[in-house]
């Protein structure tokens, strides 16, 4: 697999307060309790309190996020059928 093909991501975390993720393709939503984010591996979801965007650069595929970490989650696989019932609720 060729370097420029192969996908990367790196999720940091500092004291549960400071989230710092990498490959990042865009952000779907955000609010201070949630943000669903596009990444080169597949959608994330980051639930908290108090959250709130600190740093965004597309170009970089970077995303800072602030506040108190309760979840991170990706919406794939077993958890298919839950991101179902979020864009339904999203979409209704």
């Amino acid at each position: 697999m060729e370097q420029s093909k192969a996908k990367r991501q790196e999720i940091r975390m500092l004291n549960r307060k400071v989230l710092e993720i990498t490959g990042i393709r865009n952000v779907e939503s955000f609010d201070s309790e949630e943000f669903l984010l596009d990444t080169e591996l597949g959608f994330l979801t980051v639930r908290g309190s108090n959250l709130h965007m600190k740093h965004l650069s597309l170009e970089q595929g970077l995303v800072a996020i602030e506040g108190a970490i309760h979840t991170i989650a990706y919406l794939d696989g077993a958890a298919a059928d839950k991101s179902k019932g979020f864009f339904g609720k999203l979409f209704k």
